[in-house]
């Protein structure tokens, strides 16, 4: 008999958080409570809700599940991933200073750039592959580090017990922020390594649908929860309880649909890497991803995410594909392509994107849960095509 008393990841997805009894009605599935005012017994005496955006009990067990599988303390919601981060950053004052990495999500980048310079935050880009670059990068005023690991759409490591480390003996003020995305908490687990705050969007593969867009944010810190519920209720970042209840069903299902996109995913990439009509491949379970050792020390796996460089035209490629969507976004049961130099990371500065090497011939992969059979006969026929 096991004698592990922890419950395991599916179980805990499955069941934490949806208790019937919380209900007088017993429902098994969680009720999806729409209504946006509830009834007081008296002024400001009432059941724990008072208006939706302050607290929905829909929302609330979207969030003690997502706590639960994170093996976190605190998890809130928000309308977007970029919800989230606005959230966090709304952490900060005038002045205050971000060290980010310098290939990540296209939007976390202009929000960065555009949005959060004009309130007088300071961000540098440095290459997060490098812990010492980040210890450079430090300067009095930094108040948050913001790791993507693996990073969009290069697939960069970040080793976060080894930054986690050099902040706490240097700047232990300092929150480390990691956004773990493309790989959940199924296959990676940033809390465990030392980051103060984890940051998805759960559009993406937490959700895993295609059809909700929402954020979250999850810490151990209760100082730091305490900021965010409160910017959560007065900047009104919240999702609908619509949105919750679906990704609330959608997180049952995660651990198996993780394991077929990893399955999926590492076939397309070795087939890949033997086509010659491929440059070269970035999946970090190839022996070929320069950061290969690092990516199975620090997780336990890695999702449909895969990114290349092809020698013909790419435009010719993503037009011929049949089962693969052209389209942006990613984490959905079904696969897309996509080119991020001109869809995804076009607000990123062209410099940049140079320098990071998002050429036009850089393409994007998000593998989904069809059979891979399929899945490798439309990358073949859509390769002959781009010649």
């Amino acid at each position: 008999m096991p004698t592990n008393t922890q419950e395991g990841f599916a179980t805990r997805a499955i069941h934490s958080g949806q208790d019937p009894l919380q209900w007088s009605h017993c429902s098994v599935i969680p009720p999806l409570v729409m209504s946006t005012t509830f009834r007081q017994d008296a002024p400001a005496e009432h059941r724990g809700f008072e208006y939706g955006r302050s607290g929905n009990p829909t929302r609330n067990v979207l969030e003690a599940c997502l706590a639960s599988i994170e093996d976190a303390k605190h998890a809130l919601v928000f309308s977007s991933g970029l919800g989230a981060t606005t959230a966090i950053t709304s952490l900060l004052e005038n002045g205050d200073h971000i060290i980010c990495g310098d290939d990540v999500y296209g939007g976390t980048n202009r929000f960065f750039q555009k949005c959060a310079s004009k309130q007088g935050i300071k961000v540098t880009f440095v290459d997060v592959t490098s812990v010492k670059s980040i210890e450079q990068a430090l300067q009095p005023n930094t108040k948050i580090v913001w790791l993507e690991t693996p990073t969009n759409p290069l697939l960069k490591l970040a080793d976060i017990k080894a930054v986690s480390e050099m902040l706490k003996a240097k700047r232990p003020d300092i929150i480390l922020t990691v956004d773990n995305t493309f790989l959940t908490c199924y296959f990676q687990r940033p809390l465990e390594y030392g980051a103060d705050i984890v940051v998805y969007s759960l559009t993406k593969y937490m959700n895993g649908h295609s059809d909700v867009i929402m954020g979250a944010a999850l810490t151990k810190r209760d100082d730091i929860e305490a900021k965010l519920r409160f910017i959560q209720n007065a900047m009104g970042i919240v999702p609908s309880p619509f949105d919750c209840a679906q990704v609330n069903r959608s997180l049952k299902t995660l651990e198996l649909r993780m394991e077929r996109h990893q399955k999926n995913g590492l076939a397309v990439a070795k087939f890949l890497e033997k086509h010659s009509l491929v440059e070269k491949v970035i999946h970090p379970l190839l022996p070929s991803h320069q950061q290969h050792e690092l990516a199975l020390k620090q997780s336990s796996g890695h999702s449909g995410m895969i990114s290349f460089y092809l020698k013909g035209d790419s435009k010719k490629f993503l037009k011929a594909l049949k089962l693969f969507t052209l389209a942006e976004s990613l984490g959905g049961y079904e696969s897309l392509a996509e080119l991020p130099s001109i869809m995804t990371h076009a607000s990123v500065p062209d410099a940049e994107r140079a320098k990071l090497g998002i050429t036009d011939q850089l393409v994007r992969l998000s593998v989904g849960l069809e059979s891979e059979q399929d899945i490798l006969l439309d990358l073949d026929q859509a390769l002959e095509a781009a010649q």
